[in-house]
């Protein structure tokens, strides 16, 4: 099983010019066979951290390290990290115009197992995974999210995750913008990723809702750019009913 390790994480971002940190130091450790929910308030900097692990270049990384498996995960290049087997799903995920929906799971799964895989068995293994999640078969040949409402992006994003299979999933509030019916689906489909029991879950949210139906082995409480809390799933119901107001006063004390 495969372990991310994340070490007094700090990172910035241009802002008009100057750097401006977001990231303030953030340890996590996250191994195959968990899942962790990483919860705090609007611009606490949650998104930041998914993407600075992916490698997203509008980030600096200016102090610690992250690691895969003993693998320094920051001396990799984007496509590098996805084939080691960190797998992103976005909050707002982009339209690729001209790249039909099977031509792009097809090569990255290529990608992914280092040879293509059979074309028979590739299309039955696609269409269970579609239907499983309730896409229509008609997305397989369309423009990869382009015109996809909301809903469909986050469905579009989960069959990814079931179809690569990478060995740490980080889920950037994929539960923003679905209706219940959406929630259940998608969420089904994160808990089939689990089942293996190998594979770990970092799963950024705002709100407790997912977590009726993806239940975390562990939650942290992320205040201005840093975790200030951890604990069992206890701790998210505490969020629930206390909200996040004493967890940002400790975090500008700490």
């Amino acid at each position: 099983m495969s372990t991310l390790e994340i070490r007094n994480l700090h990172a910035t971002v241009e802002a008009e010019g100057d750097p401006r940190a977001i990231l303030r130091g953030v340890d996590l450790t996250v191994r195959g066979g968990e899942t962790h929910a990483v919860m705090g308030p609007n611009g606490s900097g949650k998104s930041t951290l998914a993407y600075v692990i992916a490698g997203h270049p509008k980030y600096t990384v200016t102090e610690g390290s992250i690691s895969l498996d003993g693998q320094d995960v920051l001396e990799m290049s984007v496509d590098e990290r996805a084939r080691a087997g960190l797998f992103l799903a976005m909050q707002y995920p982009v339209e690729v115009p001209g790249v039909s929906v099977s031509n792009f799971l097809r090569t990255s799964a290529t990608a992914m197992r280092g040879e293509a895989p059979k074309l028979r068995l590739w299309v039955k293994e696609m269409k269970e995974a579609m239907a499983a999640l309730q896409i229509d078969p008609g997305f397989a040949e369309r423009s990869v999210n382009e015109g996809f409402s909301g809903g469909e992006k986050k469905r579009h994003e989960i069959l990814q995750l079931e179809l690569l299979k990478p060995k740490i999933a980080v889920l950037d509030e994929t539960d923003s913008g679905l209706d219940v019916d959406a929630l259940k689906v998608v969420a089904e489909g994160v808990n089939r990723f689990r089942a293996d029991g190998t594979t770990g879950t970092l799963l950024i949210t705002h709100y407790t809702r997912i977590l009726r139906y993806i239940h975390p082995d562990f939650v942290h409480v992320f205040v201005d750019g840093r975790i200030v809390e951890s604990g069992g799933p206890e701790l998210a119901n505490k969020l629930e009913e206390e909200g996040y107001e004493k967890f940002a006063k400790s975090g500008v004390d700490a």
